[in-house]
């Protein structure tokens, strides 16, 4: 079973997020909207040594807002994400905490980092053309104060579990 480790925002509007996802993202059924700070990975941590990990690496956090808006997309993968306005730097951070000790060894190092919720996934290329030209109106702005962090399972179908949630002070 692999893991990741996520924010999941509690946007009041979330569900402009969802109906774009709906349509774009093959995912939508399977996870909710989140920013992904660990990317899935497979190890043999245990529970109580991943909480230690979490806990340690993430001590004297403070909770704080993030704002998102606007599409843009990676036309490598077909990826479409939802940007980070407002939190960059704070998500960046608990990125980066969270990819030391334990967890170092899963950092991918090829591909930088950038806070973002996929709001979609279309490989064909002129079917993500036309994907980023009909979400180039998509200017909704999404707000919500990050209070938590979520060590998610990820089973073999890519139905995602919460394992582990921490509480940021």
């Amino acid at each position: 079973m692999k893991r990741a480790i996520v924010l999941f925002p509690k946007f009041s509007n979330i569900e402009a997020i969802q109906a774009v996802r709906e349509r774009f993202d093959p995912l939508a059924n399977y996870i909710a909207p989140h920013i992904t700070l660990v990317f899935p990975f497979e190890s043999t941590l245990s529970t109580v040594e991943l909480k230690a990990h979490l806990r340690h690496t993430l001590a004297g956090m403070k909770q704080f807002a993030v704002s998102l808006s606007g599409v843009t997309g990676d036309f490598r993968d077909g990826y479409l994400f939802l940007n980070v306005k407002q939190g960059n730097d704070n998500i960046i951070d608990l990125h980066d905490r969270l990819y030391s000790g334990a967890l170092e060894p899963f950092l991918f190092r090829k591909v930088t980092y950038c806070p973002h919720i996929t709001v979609g996934r279309v490989e064909e290329p002129s079917a993500f053309d036309l994907a980023l030209e009909e979400l180039a109106d998509f200017q909704e702005r999404f707000v919500a104060e990050i209070d938590k962090v979520y060590v998610e399972n990820i089973d073999s179908g890519d139905r995602s579990s919460i394992e582990l949630i921490f509480d940021l002070e």
